[in-house]
């Protein structure tokens, strides 16, 4: 009965976050920071995984296709539809679960934690919609751009993989990149990526603000939102991939 009493208070929760805020140039800044906070601090981050990503399924491809009756330029094919389909909008939002998911639990425990919710509520600010807005727009606009960023450095890692390994000619590298290419798998990603930017703020600034205790209960709710958006990024991704992909 556990995960239906959450699902009910996340719902009810959740409808205070879309009611109009108090002052729109507050949120616009807020908006701001958080694009800061949440998108341009997880740049360095994305790009170091992206490119070992692409490197590596570079290599696992060119060692399993073993065969002079597929083409060379089926690694580059491969990997591109590995990337734009999966690995950019699905793992990197998984990775970025762990890396905000747990801040923003642990920056809206505290808050609850300390009373400064509290504080916010009496003097009449909706603080779901304050502190959780703010942080869910930026992801949204941010997340795409990050997944952008992804594959065009993970594609960009497997053909300097492919090169230096000397798996696969840079130029039938780049011919299987260009092969039969579906302008809509760009779409699809960009879908699953704002989807998935909703799970991984809102689903641990959930469970920050319902934090009680003290730092171990923060801590706890911390670790229990990131394995929770997990799941539920998953569980979103087979339900999109599903819809969209029939």
């Amino acid at each position: 009965m556990g995960i239906f009493l959450h699902i009910g208070r996340y719902v009810l929760w959740m409808s205070r976050v879309f009611k109009k805020p108090e002052k729109w140039s507050i949120y616009r800044q807020r908006i701001f920071e958080e694009v800061q906070n949440l998108g341009y601090a997880s740049i360095g981050l994305v790009s170091i995984v992206s490119g070992f990503m692409g490197a590596v399924l570079t290599i696992q491809l060119a060692y399993n296709i073993d065969s002079p009756l597929i083409p060379t330029y089926t690694v580059g094919l491969g990997v591109r539809d590995s990337l734009l389909l999966e690995f950019s909008p699905t793992i990197i939002s998984i990775i970025l679960a762990g890396k905000i998911g747990s801040s923003i639990a642990g920056e809206i425990g505290t808050m609850r934690v300390t009373d400064q919710i509290d504080a916010l509520d009496i003097m009449g600010v909706n603080s779901t919609n304050y502190l959780v807005g703010p942080k869910m727009i930026a992801a949204m606009i941010c997340n795409p751009f990050i997944v952008i960023m992804s594959m065009i450095l993970g594609i960009f890692g497997g053909y300097i993989a492919g090169i230096l390994t000397g798996e696969v000619p840079g130029s039938m590298f780049i011919y299987g990149i260009q092969y039969w290419f579906q302008p809509f798998y760009i779409t699809y990603a960009l879908i699953k990526t704002v989807v998935f930017a909703v799970i991984i703020t809102t689903v641990p600034a959930y469970f920050g603000y319902h934090a009680k205790g003290g730092a171990l209960e923060v801590g706890k709710a911390s670790t229990v939102s990131v394995v929770y958006s997990i799941v539920i990024v998953l569980i979103f991704n087979l339900m999109l991939t599903q819809m969209l992909l029939q």
